[in-house]
């Protein structure tokens, strides 16, 4: 009894282990080239998307992820690769709030404030990118985070239709962003299980035109 149980566990920890290669293996494949770590090459788009974080991690020191997707918001902008910004991340509560924060602190460094929109439902990366197209009629835009958030966003709007490169922002150390590193491993399997249960964004709602 003892053995089939052994069989039957590795079985299924090899299947989990299979689902995370072979998920990570065609996301980074299907998005090669598509991502860039400086502005030398970047072909300009009109839209730049950042995708939301917290500000702060949970020792109220300022989260790496947030300053770096910052600080290449701002490059962009200011090396004209872009020219609108949409800010898409929670906004699940009135304590919490990605998009505004993000915008304060992009006026802060010089950014107009009508070059900012804000997309506050964008809970997941998929809703970020589904809600780019339907909400704000968005085909095309250069999606900034991180390299690994970039991949998965990419692979992501490929398949809903869009035309996304991304731009890749200063990473972490490998020992700051463990966690998160491990979670976007299993991230990168639930989207493939979200495109055969043919998930959609949470809420969707009335058009916004970025002009």
């Amino acid at each position: 009894m003892l053995k089939k149980i052994s069989k039957i566990l590795l079985v299924i920890v090899l299947l989990i282990f299979g689902m995370v290669f072979l998920s990570n293996y065609i996301i980074e494949k299907s998005t090669k080239d598509l991502t860039f770590n400086s502005t030398e090459n970047l072909p300009s788009k009109r839209v730049g998307i950042v995708l939301g974080t917290s500000k702060y991690r949970a020792t109220s020191e300022v989260n790496l992820y947030y300053k770096y997707r910052l600080d290449a918001v701002y490059e962009l902008f200011t090396k004209r690769k872009i020219e609108f910004i949409l800010v898409s991340g929670d906004n699940s509560s009135e304590y919490y709030n990605e998009p505004y924060t993000f915008k304060k602190d992009l006026i802060k460094l010089g950014v107009p404030e009508e070059k900012i929109y804000l997309d506050y439902a964008g809970f997941r990366t998929l809703d970020s990118m589904v809600r780019a197209k339907e909400v704000f009629g968005l085909t095309e835009f250069i999606v900034i985070s991180q390299k690994f958030h970039n991949q998965r966003a990419i692979f992501i709007a490929k398949q809903k239709g869009i035309d996304a490169i991304g731009f890749n922002a200063k990473n972490v150390s490998t020992q700051y962003g463990l966690k998160t590193n491990l979670r976007e491993k299993l991230a990168r399997v639930k989207v493939f299980i979200d495109f055969i249960l043919m998930k959609q964004p949470k809420f969707l709602g009335e058009k916004i035109e970025i002009k």
